[in-house]
């Protein structure tokens, strides 16, 4: 949801002088050492598989082909999550961890370009998923996974989970997305407060005339506030210049010419966004047939933790656990990966061990 503001500040990295092109190719080469898995139960599969019909990109890496199944569902829309591969490499020496590209995102947008992605709809989108799960299942021998989604990603994540609780083991959801057809306004009225005490008042005076649910906003105006959500909160806009275009700049996995198709991934997805404005997670059920996990961050503004905690509150399921991740804001898993890292293995994998002994 943050392409506007991500595409312009990729402008920095599209004509980079010769200094800072040698910088990212010593922290590229270092990075590609990190990744290395060369144990004998380990894997490493970078490949385009067939999913809904179209070549779309999937990584398998982990240190122990016995160790649990992680298939993450990444946020945006278009926001692929394999940028991140080096900030969470010690996830792999625990989890198994399955990441994909969804149509329209990252390396699946570019494989084919806007007209190879096919149909672009929620539900196909969610169709895929299931198919890259059931593809990750067989790929690994796992009965079930362990299914993490971000961001939008979690709006598949929650229908998947409630759906479909004979592939996933459990779910976690982390800058966890509560959609209610737009009755919860208070995302934007915090906007407001920001940049009223900031002194912006023509900036506050262009926000009050949108409405209230983001998902309703014109194309231009959903520029707009995306690009004031985040100059108006520090934490969000250094996770975006550190965390986010860091990693996408310094990732060994994504060349120049990919560090484009990124971009305008990104912008080809944000067709899906208005589609949103119906949907009612509440209305949906908040009955979940498998253990049930919100990792949020304390300061996200975008997907306040806030309201993540009112809907888990609602939630039923054999097992359940809220935690903050603290100076943390949208981004949270990756802006801090290893306290992620952490709650996955106090919180998530006793669960999964118990599961399996009884």
């Amino acid at each position: 949801m943050l392409v506007t503001v991500l595409a312009t500040s990729a402008a920095l990295l599209a004509a980079p002088v010769t200094g800072l092109l040698g910088h990212r190719a010593l922290r590229r080469a270092g990075n590609a050492r990190l990744l290395r898995i060369e144990g004998p139960r380990g894997i490493d599969e970078q490949r385009f598989v067939r999913i809904g019909g179209i070549e779309q990109w999937i990584s398998i890496r982990g240190e122990d082909t016995a160790n649990p199944v992680v298939v993450e569902i990444h946020g945006g829309p278009g926001a692929s999550h394999s940028i991140f591969a080096t900030r969470t490499r010690s996830w792999e020496k625990h989890f198994t961890v399955v990441r994909w590209d969804m149509r329209g995102a990252g390396k699946t947008f570019g494989r084919s370009g806007p007209e190879g992605q096919g149909e672009m709809s929620f539900a196909r989108l969610y169709e895929d998923a299931l198919e890259v799960t059931r593809y990750a299942r067989e790929r690994l021998g796992a009965d079930r996974v362990v299914l993490v989604a971000s961001s939008l990603g979690s709006v598949f994540g929650l229908r998947l989970a409630r759906s479909h609780p004979e592939l996933y083991s459990a779910y976690v959801g982390t800058d966890q997305n509560i959609l209610d057809a737009g009755r919860d306004t208070s995302v934007h009225e915090a906007l407001l407060a920001r940049l009223r005490a900031a002194g912006r008042h023509e900036d506050a005076a262009a926000v009050a005339g949108m409405s209230g649910d983001p998902h309703r906003l014109t194309a231009e105006q959903r520029a707009t506030y995306d690009r004031l959500t985040v100059a108006s909160d520090p934490l969000t806009l250094d996770t975006l210049k550190k965390v986010v275009l860091g990693s996408l700049w310094f990732s060994p996995l994504h060349s120049l010419r990919e560090l484009g198709q990124y971009f305008a991934g990104m912008k080809f997805s944000a067709q899906l966004t208005p589609a949103l404005a119906a949907f009612d997670d509440r209305a949906d059920g908040t009955r979940f047939e498998l253990p049930f996990f919100v990792f949020q961050g304390d300061r996200d503004v975008i997907t306040p933790a806030g309201r993540a905690r009112a809907f888990f509150d609602e939630v039923e399921a054999p097992a359940k656990e809220f935690a903050l991740i603290e100076d943390a804001s949208h981004f949270a898993s990756f802006r801090h990966p290893d306290r992620f890292l952490h709650l996955m293995l106090t919180r998530v994998r006793p669960v999964l061990t118990e599961a399996v002994r009884a």
